[in-house]
């Protein structure tokens, strides 16, 4: 078996059960290190000891790749790819074989741990026909948000990956704040560059109802928006501890997510569970269309489109009006209407 396919495959299985991520990390950096050597040589390294002796490979990584180079599935692997062998939810099985693509995911060019092609190969894996790479905007300079520059030069990196591509189909995109004004987080001119606009509220998030309603409808009346990120903002769960949702008037901004045709993101995340029940009601009820997005920040987090596929079948939300579950082509002439 191949040793670095090997250290991704556990790194990936890993991040899909959320855990720490120091841990994820040794096997990312082992793939790398391994990477870097020709097989003769790891073979020899590992087989002859030396390979403990290099830095970033440890004791759990040196087992894997001795394992692997000896033709054996590692001990490791198999003991992930037990652990994950169901689906991470019961519900939505069938809606979830229906999705297509995923608009919503961060690379190391942002917030995310891993490089646009690791991420890309992962979408691949899991047999996505498309992924949105939608990493953040500038006023975000926490989470590294990009440049109208840095932006510009990731199309091209986009534009090579979809040149080399054996079938996914990489979207240009961005994750852009929704500022305090209202307004989009990035130029007029670059997002008319890119094929999906994915916008968020990231702070202030305790505003009163009427500011958070203006705030949001700005957004969603501007015809460069394609999809209302996580809108509550809330956290149930998770390391970053809970956060309420935010206060908004929901039947007018879910009114004008359907008048100006604005997909409303179930966020797949395990700790947002992003919108409700209550507000994915309402807003079927207005008439809106969904994206079920995985809002992945490492490659195993791209399988948690199984937890928004069960919200979204819950709910009772119909294939048909979910837009990741539609071809690439028909999604991406719905989002330059208007344009």
């Amino acid at each position: 078996m191949d040793p670095v396919a090997a250290l991704n495959e556990i790194a990936f299985w890993l991040e899909r059960e959320l855990a720490p991520t120091f841990k994820v990390q040794a096997f990312r950096r082992a793939a790398a290190v391994a990477a870097e050597l020709e097989p003769d040589e790891l073979a020899e390294r590992a087989r002859s000891g030396r390979l403990k002796n290099m830095k970033g490979i440890g004791a759990s990584t040196f087992e894997v790749i001795r394992q692997a180079v000896d033709g054996e599935v590692p001990a490791y692997l198999v003991k992930v790819r037990e652990r994950s062998a169901e689906p991470l939810a019961e519900g939505g099985r069938e809606l979830h074989q229906a999705l297509r693509g995923d608009l919503h995911c961060h690379s190391d060019w942002s917030d995310g741990g891993s490089p646009p092609q690791a991420m890309f190969d992962a979408a691949h894996w899991l047999g996505r026909d498309y992924l949105a790479l939608t990493d953040h905007s500038p006023n975000l300079t926490i989470a590294n948000g990009l440049s109208e520059e840095r932006l510009a030069r990731q199309l091209e990196l986009v534009a090579e990956a979809n040149a080399a591509s054996d079938g996914l189909r990489v979207l240009t995109g961005i994750e852009t704040d929704i500022l305090e004004s209202g307004e989009l987080d990035q130029t007029p001119e670059m997002l008319d560059q890119l094929d999906v606009v994915v916008a968020s509220v990231h702070s202030k998030l305790r505003s009163d109802r009427g500011t958070m309603t203006r705030r949001m409808l700005g957004a969603i009346n501007n015809p460069r928006t394609n999809v209302l990120g996580h809108c509550t903002g809330r956290l149930v769960t998770g390391g970053r501890g809970t956060r309420p949702q935010s206060e908004f008037d929901a039947e007018r901004v879910f009114a004008a997510c359907a008048e100006n045709a604005v997909a409303v993101e179930i966020n797949s995340r395990p700790e947002r569970q992003d919108p409700p029940d209550e507000l994915i009601q309402l807003a079927l009820d207005a008439g809106c269309l969904f994206s079920i997005d995985s809002d992945a920040h490492a490659p195993g987090q791209l399988d948690f489109l199984h937890y928004g596929a069960e919200r979204a079948a819950k709910n009772g939300v119909p294939a048909e009006r979910i837009i990741t579950t539609w071809p690439v082509e028909r999604l991406l002439e719905w989002c330059s209407q208007g344009r």
